[in-house]
């Protein structure tokens, strides 16, 4: 019950950082807009990937989609670790690791509510 509990609280942390980062990249706040311009991506391709985001946050809610959200979400998250090593920024790539630890975590822990929906 406790680790249902604790699953639960980081899979609403991970959706709200999700969604958060998402609305950030899809209105082009300066700060996105610098960290991905540096990497080659326009405007359209920052709002498509906040868009994809923030696809991947909600489908991490539903046990059907759970797995899919999640890869989605790690799989973005990977994309800027890449770009990090890239411009050898092990500090970006620092920041970047919890993050995708966390998706992997809620992974391997299950949706709470896999077998009750």
């Amino acid at each position: 019950m406790i680790l249902k509990i604790i699953n639960s609280l980081l899979i609403l942390t991970a959706v709200f950082m999700g969604f958060k980062q998402g609305i950030a990249m899809l209105s082009g706040k300066a700060e996105m807009a610098t960290m991905f311009g540096k990497w080659g991506f326009d405007k359209t391709g920052l709002m498509i990937n906040g868009a994809v985001t923030i696809l991947a946050s909600i489908l991490i809610l539903f046990p059907k989609t759970f797995v899919w959200g999640n890869f989605l979400m790690a799989a973005g998250i990977l994309l800027i670790i890449c770009f990090h090593l890239l411009d050898k920024d092990l500090k970006g790539v620092l920041i970047e690791l919890p993050f995708l630890f966390l998706n992997l975590l809620i992974i391997y822990l299950q949706h709470p509510f896999k077998n009750q929906l």
